[in-house]
């Protein structure tokens, strides 16, 4: 791929301020991160892109680079991210990619241990379930220590030493002058040291797949597209790291006739014309269950009838929203010719003269 301009990489003007450049690098992020984008090319636009950003985002770097270019740049021993490993930029922007997908993941302590990478779990519930609340038993899937090494990921007997490549610090430098970045050892995976022989039931790893039941509580009010975050439920951190956290995104069912806003729900109730002129007893089905509802007199069409504090708990506490029913007053098509009859008499006209009449009704 031809080296290309960082300003054109990223889609700002050369006089773009720091939001801007951010902004701008999260959205090709977004687009092109490798676990999002599977496509030819997707992983090679997320360096560059990630590799434009390094360069812009820093005051120092940016100088040179608008100063004399690609060539200053390499003049201060930078060579570029293409050659660079791609966990090495997810290791050194992982602040950012956290921030830009919305559960986190795991962020390293130079030369400690790494905290566990957040999981998500999409739970579906039913609209009565998000609206009264409900516990659910869910099953996870996640990294856990190996029990055959107890995390160690050396073969049990075996010799453990200080990896000589990373001198026992677990991180390795690239670059040179302005340009450095520290990543994980490649030869340890950040560990610090070295076996002479791995754990067969891990791979040296340290940690073995595991699934296990827990049990979530969503309280009464959640709605579509909130998250419960169940803090140190996430996998545990490699190296005895801390572990990361579980967050439960919850997906709601919708209601074949309730709609929901806010804590408020509305229904369209279906009314003829005898109904809303007469009034009438009806019923309909609320969340509560079957609710009686008195149709005044005179109602017109679009009128809406409130019944109080029958609907959606408050999420913190303290009362509820209300059920609104939306009349939808229905218009015959054809009558019989007894109805015309009748209507008419009712318009106080005699048969045959409705086309003088002024209204239905006077």
């Amino acid at each position: 791929m031809a080296q290309r301009d960082y300003y054109e990489v990223l889609g700002v003007g050369r006089d773009a301020d720091d939001k801007a450049i951010k902004s701008a690098y999260r959205r090709l992020a977004m687009e092109y991160h490798p676990d999002r984008n599977k496509s030819p090319g997707a992983e090679e636009r997320f360096k560059e892109a990630s590799e434009a950003y390094e360069v812009l985002s820093d005051p120092s770097k940016r100088q040179i680079y608008d100063r004399a270019g690609f060539d200053g740049l390499r003049n201060t021993g930078f060579s570029g991210f293409q050659g660079v490993d791609i966990n090495d930029i997810f290791s050194s922007f992982g602040d950012i990619f956290g921030d830009l997908f919305g559960f986190g993941g795991a962020r390293a302590r130079r030369g400690g241990p790494t905290r566990g990478a957040d999981l998500r779990y999409d739970l579906r519930l039913d609209f009565e379930e998000a609206v009264f609340g409900v516990e659910k038993e869910i099953e996870v899937e996640q990294l856990v220590p190996c029990e055959e090494c107890r995390g160690s990921g050396a073969a049990p007997g075996s010799q453990i030493s200080r990896c000589a490549t990373c001198q026992g610090r677990g991180q390795v430098i690239h670059g040179s002058g302005l340009f450095l970045i520290s990543t994980p050892c490649p030869d340890c995976q950040g560990r610090g040291n070295r076996h002479t022989m791995p754990c067969s039931a891990c791979r040296g790893e340290g940690r073995a797949r595991s699934r296990r039941t827990l049990t979530v509580k969503i309280p009464a009010g959640f709605d579509d597209g909130m998250s419960l975050r169940y803090a140190g439920e996430g996998e545990p951190g490699p190296r005895g790291g801390p572990p990361g956290d579980l967050y439960v995104a919850v997906q709601v069912r919708p209601h074949k006739t309730l709609k929901r806003d806010g804590d408020d729900l509305f229904v369209e109730v279906k009314l003829d014309m005898v109904q809303a002129a007469l009034g009438d007893t009806i019923t309909i089905a609320g969340v509560d269950g079957e609710e009686t509802v008195e149709v005044p007199a005179g109602t017109q069409p679009d009128d809406v009838i409130t019944l109080r504090r029958k609907g959606v708990p408050h999420l913190r506490g303290g009362g509820r929203g209300d059920l609104h029913l939306v009349c939808r007053v229905q218009i015959p098509r054809s009558l019989s010719g007894r109805q015309r009859q009748l209507l008419e008499e009712f318009a106080g006209r005699a048969p045959g003269k409705a086309k003088k009449r002024r209204g239905l009704f006077g």
